[in-house]
């Protein structure tokens, strides 16, 4: 992960091997949190990690795509596949913000 000469908008880069949640969730992860900002990429997280718990209802204008992982919450089994990339992305970001800061 890394931040662009501004310091706030975040170059996002994965490589996963994982089953097909996992992956298609990284996949996802990439496009919607490329080039975005730090506030962004942990306001998408949190509801991510809201919408798997059943606590908020899926907005697409956060999510955009990560919607579709919504039926993935019906499976606890499978959530912490949904989230792998999500909660790795939070925690690189987390560090590499405060390398660059």
């Amino acid at each position: 992960m890394l931040f662009r000469s501004d310091g706030e908008s975040l170059r996002v880069s994965y490589d996963n091997l994982g089953c097909s949640i996992s992956q298609a969730s990284a996949s996802i992860l990439f496009d919607q949190l490329d080039g975005r900002t730090l506030a962004e990429g942990l306001a998408a997280v949190d509801h991510m990690i809201a919408m798997m718990q059943r606590t908020e209802e899926p907005n697409e204008d956060i999510l955009g795509d990560g919607i579709a992982l919504v039926g993935v919450s019906a499976y606890p089994a499978r959530v912490k596949c949904a989230l792998l990339a999500w909660m790795a992305w939070k925690d690189a970001a987390i560090k590499a913000a405060g390398e660059a800061g």
